[in-house]
């Protein structure tokens, strides 16, 4: 698929999540293909980094269900702490781990899943929504009922992908993208390079075979797409245009950058900037 088409797929009000974590191996090319459409009042479900910054300051999030929004190498996504400052959408931040295995919960199609994490922190008290559930067994533990984290479509971007929907990782961390992949009704994959499937035995060990074809939706090869957030082996992260993004007013950066008709049309816009830098 292109970029535009799996755009084509999804629709306003829906229930959106992005993979990746924090500004690290993020599907940047389908968040900018869907900028480029009229899509908005999302819900999304993200381990936040400038996927959230970018649809928060476009104005295209009503609720935010996340543990964090950061740029790592920046501690807050300016653009994310800009759009809760003004209250342009609804935040329900939950614990790691709780997000976790809200994740783990939709994947086995559960509607929740007890969990220690969160209680005795003020994460109850800033969802008060958030129930507890008593274990049936002789220890009577009182527990955190994490509400599943189900989605419509989920986004992610991983170094390798074949066209059936096998996808891989090279870095060092998986990021939980096959639990958003097996989480939602439709999931789509980004990658850097598409291959024949007896490559991706060739490229890695076998647990380095992160998303298999049955949660897979569709397939687009975006190299370079998780720019500016790192995709280590293929590449790091752009720290200068990083900080170029974090510290830009929003309609200056997005008219020089965001733009264009295509994906192309932005990778041609920040090879220009460098250029400029030299």
């Amino acid at each position: 698929m292109t970029p535009e088409e799996v755009v084509g797929q999804l629709h306003s009000g829906m229930t959106l999540g992005i993979g990746g974590w924090g500004s690290r191996r993020k599907p940047m090319a389908l968040v900018r293909a869907l900028l480029r459409s009229e899509i908005t009042d999302l819900t999304v479900i993200s381990y936040g980094g400038p996927d959230v910054g970018l649809l928060a300051a476009a104005g295209r999030i009503r609720r935010l269900v996340a543990p964090f929004a950061t740029l790592d190498s920046i501690p807050l996504e300016p653009h994310f702490r800009a759009a809760r400052e003004r209250a342009a959408f609804t935040l329900t931040e939950l614990d790691e781990a709780m997000f976790m295995w809200g994740l783990h919960a939709a994947a086995n199609r559960l509607p929740f899943l007890p969990v220690r994490a969160g209680l005795g922190s003020d994460v109850m008290r800033v969802n008060p929504e958030l129930r507890t559930v008593t274990s049936p067994y002789d220890d009577g533990e009182e527990l955190v009922a994490v509400p599943a984290l189900r989605m419509d479509a989920a986004l992610v971007h991983l170094n390798r992908a074949d066209r059936l929907g096998n996808a891989q990782y090279l870095g060092p961390d998986p990021y939980f993208d096959d639990l958003f992949c097996e989480a939602a009704d439709a999931a789509y994959v980004s990658c850097e390079q598409l291959v024949e499937t007896a490559e991706l035995a060739k490229s890695g060990p076998p647990q380095s075979l992160l998303v298999s074809r049955h949660s897979v939706t569709g397939v687009v090869e975006t190299p370079n797409g998780a720019h500016f957030t790192s995709c280590v082996p293929d590449h790091d992260r752009d720290e200068a245009f990083q900080k170029l993004y974090a510290t830009t007013p929003w309609d200056e950066f997005s008219a020089r950058f965001l733009s264009g008709a295509s994906e192309h049309d932005y990778q041609l816009a920040v090879r220009t900037w460098h250029e400029e830098q030299q």
